[in-house]
């Protein structure tokens, strides 16, 4: 079974092994060491395993293979596993990086980057959204002096599978980086208001019940989470203006959601 995917990642599931060919755009040497992590001991019970522990190459690509899991349900939201994720979350985030591979610098600041550079034209909403971008804080990392942790790079509910239990999958962005990233799609979503508060604030309890590191001591989550949200709401907001075009279509409302907290960014 071919599963579609909106870049040029092909994933085809064979029984109970799923097959992933990565983007030619991916650094195969980066990829190696965190597939190495993913099968580390460190993170067992964290992340789904591979089944093979080095990268593949088929027809230029690298190549990882997996054993399937069932993902999230996308037709009942109400069970969405936020919770779950939450604590999966702060569980990755303190894995001493002492117990695993080398890994280079997590993926997730260099993605609202990546996005941006993808959009095409220079419309009202692209010049929005890239002023958006230019004008959020050089310093993306709002951790000062603290060390990096282990962090996924690119988390969301898409980014969990059910084998046995709940369980990270995707190791592309994985690397040593600000925790805070990690929180920073769904806090995009709440500031937004496509995320009701109610699920925000189970997410959020649920990974400082946890332990989790990513938002420190202090009373305002916010001081921490501020710039990834707004740096994942551009980011966002880009996505949904390449994948508009090449659909030859309007944005939905949700797309423009997205757009608008740009404009509420760059007001405020």
């Amino acid at each position: 079974m071919l599963h579609p995917t909106r870049t040029d990642v092909v994933v085809l599931r064979l029984g109970e092994v799923v097959v992933k060919a990565h983007s030619a755009r991916d650094d195969v040497e980066a990829l190696r060491p965190r597939l190495r992590a993913a099968a580390s001991a460190a993170v067992s019970g964290v992340m789904l395993a591979p089944l093979e522990p080095e990268v593949l190459s088929a027809g230029g690509r690298a190549v990882t293979v997996w054993p399937t899991g069932r993902p999230v349900a996308q037709d009942d939201p109400d069970s969405a596993p936020w919770e779950e994720g939450a604590r999966l979350l702060a569980r990755l985030h303190a894995v001493p990086l002492t117990l695993l591979p080398e890994l280079p610098p997590a993926g997730g600041p260099a993605r609202a980057a990546r996005a941006v550079d993808r959009m095409p034209g220079d419309g009202p909403v692209e010049q929005l959204i890239r002023r958006t971008f230019k004008e959020l804080p050089e310093t993306p990392s709002p951790r000062g002096s603290l060390p990096g942790l282990l962090t996924h790079g690119d988390w969301h509910l898409g980014q969990l599978v059910h084998r046995d239990r709940w369980l990270l999958i995707d190791v592309d962005d994985l690397g040593v980086g600000d925790p805070a990233w990690d929180l920073a799609r769904p806090a995009a979503w709440f500031a937004a208001g496509l995320l009701d508060p109610v699920v925000w604030e189970r997410f959020l309890g649920a990974y400082l019940a946890s332990g989790g590191p990513a938002l420190g001591r202090g009373d305002d989550p916010w001081q921490r989470l501020d710039v990834p949200a707004r740096a994942l709401t551009v980011q966002l907001a880009a996505v949904a203006v390449v994948n508009a075009g090449r659909e030859g279509r309007e944005l939905d409302e949700v797309e423009h959601s997205l757009v608008e907290s740009c404009n509420r960014i760059v007001r405020a």
